[in-house]
C-alpha cells in the first residue's frame, strides 16, 4: 500500500516550503493531487512517460483518453504546441488563467501517453493559486486529469478526494473546495472553426463573443463509444455514482412523473434520491437534495451531490433536466454522462 504525503495548504497564505516538497515529488516522477478552481487534479510530469503512466494506473483510466497539460505561464504554451494563431491569443488573453483548455497540434516533446496517442495536446493555465504555485515550483509541465477513480464523479472538495485517493498517489494537497465545480471547457483550435469538445465554465456564448462562430462537437451530444476522444470525458461513461441515474425530461407533468416513479421504486424496496433546483425541493418524495437556486450553483454542487447520494445509500437517482444555455450545457453534458444517456 502506497504511503501518501498529505498536507493542508491555505490558498490565501501559501506555505512555499510545503509546495516545494510536493514540487520535488513531481520532478522525481511521482504523482500529486492538487486543488484547482474547477475540480481537484491528479498531477504528474507531463513530459515524462513513466510519470504520466502512473496517472492512468492511479485512476484506472483508459490510456486512449488524453490528459490536460497544466502550465503556470502563458508563454510556456510555445514549448509544447504549434499552430498558435490569433484565436489562441484571444482565448488566452480573455480567459487565462481560468477554466478553459485549448487543444492544439503538439510538439514532439509531448509523449504519446500524455496526448492519448493523438497528434494534439490539450493545454490549460489554471487560476487557483495553489495549482499555479505547484506548477511553477515543480519546474515541470503538469498533466492533471480529475483526481478520482475513472468514471466516478470528479472530486470538488478535500474530504472526497482524500477518501477516494489516499494510498493511490504519492502526495495530496488539501486546499479547500473548488469554486467552479465542473471541469474546464475544452476548445479545439486545430481546425478552421473553433469547436467545443467539452463544455464548462467558459460557455459557448462567452467564446462566440470573442471568436465569432463556435460549434459544439456532435460527439458529445449523443452516445457514441466509437469516437476518437480528442478531450477527456468524450468517449466513456463518466461522473457516475454507485446508484443508477435517470434524467427526467421537463414537460408539464414532470413533477408528478418523478413522484410516480419514486412510489413505484419504493414499492420495490428501493431507496430513491431526487436532484432538483431548490425551489422544487418540497414538491418531491424520496431523498431530495436541492442543487442550488441557479445554474451556477447547480454546476458547483452537481458532483458533490452525486457523491452525497452514494453516502446516503440510494439505489436510484432521478434528476430534473436543466436548460442548455450558458453553463447549463456543461451541467447537462456531465449529467447525461452520469446517467449513461438514460432519459425518462
Amino acid at each position: 500500500m502506497k504511503k501518501t504525503l498529505v498536507c493542508k495548504i491555505d490558498k490565501d497564505n501559501i506555505d512555499i516550503d510545503k509546495i516545494q516538497e510536493f514540487g520535488k515529488i513531481l520532478r522525481d516522477g511521482g504523482t500529486v493531487i492538487f486543488p484547482t478552481e474547477t475540480v481537484y487534479g491528479l498531477g504528474a510530469n507531463a513530459l515524462d512517460e513513466k510519470a504520466a503512466k502512473k496517472i492512468y494506473e492511479a485512476k484506472g483510466r483508459p490510456s486512449d483518453n488524453p490528459l490536460i497539460v497544466h502550465i503556470s505561464d502563458k508563454e510556456e504554451i510555445h514549448k509544447i504546441a504549434t499552430g498558435i494563431d490569433d484565436r489562441v491569443y484571444k482565448v488566452m488573453d480573455n480567459f487565462w488563467p481560468g477554466p478553459i483548455t485549448i487543444v492544439l497540434k503538439k510538439k514532439a516533446v509531448v509523449p504519446s501517453i500524455t496526448s492519448g496517442n493523438l497528434d494534439t495536446v490539450a493545454v490549460r493555465m489554471p487560476s487557483h493559486p495553489i495549482a499555479l504555485s505547484l506548477i511553477k515550483e515543480s519546474g515541470v509541465f503538469v498533466a492533471g486529469p480529475s483526481a478520482n477513480i475513472s468514471g466516478r464523479p470528479s472530486p470538488t472538495d478535500e474530504q472526497n478526494v482524500y477518501e477516494e485517493m489516499d494510498s493511490r498517489v504519492d502526495g495530496i494537497i488539501l486546499g479547500g473546495d473548488s469554486n467552479v465545480g465542473l471541469e474546464s471547457t475544452v476548445l479545439d483550435l486545430t481546425g478552421d472553426i473553433p469547436t467545443i469538445l467539452r463544455p464548462g465554465g467558459v460557455t459557448l456564448e462567452d467564446l462566440s463573443e470573442i471568436l465569432g462562430e463556435v460549434v459544439i462537437d456532435p460527439g458529445i451530444l449523443e452516445k457514441n463509444e466509437n469516437i476518437i476522444a480528442k478531450a477527456p470525458g468524450m468517449k466513456y461513461t463518466h461522473y457516475a455514482p454507485n446508484a443508477e441515474v435517470f434524467i427526467v425530461k421537463k414537460d408539464d407533468n414532470y413533477v408528478d412523473k418523478i413522484n410516480k416513479l419514486v412510489d413505484e421504486k419504493v414499492e420495490q424496496g428501493k431507496k430513491v434520491g431526487i436532484m432538483c433546483i431548490n425551489k422544487n425541493k418540497d414538491k418531491y418524495k424520496g431523498e431530495v437534495i436541492g442543487l442550488g437556486d441557479d445554474l451556477n450553483e447547480v454546476a458547483y454542487n452537481l458532483f458533490k451531490t452525486l457523491r452525497e447520494m452514494d453516502k446516503k445509500g440510494v439505489d436510484i437517482i432521478y434528476s430534473e433536466e436543466f436548460e442548455k444555455s450558458g453553463i447549463g450545457q456543461a451541467i447537462m453534458n456531465r449529467l447525461t454522462k452520469a446517467a449513461g444517456y438514460k432519459f425518462v
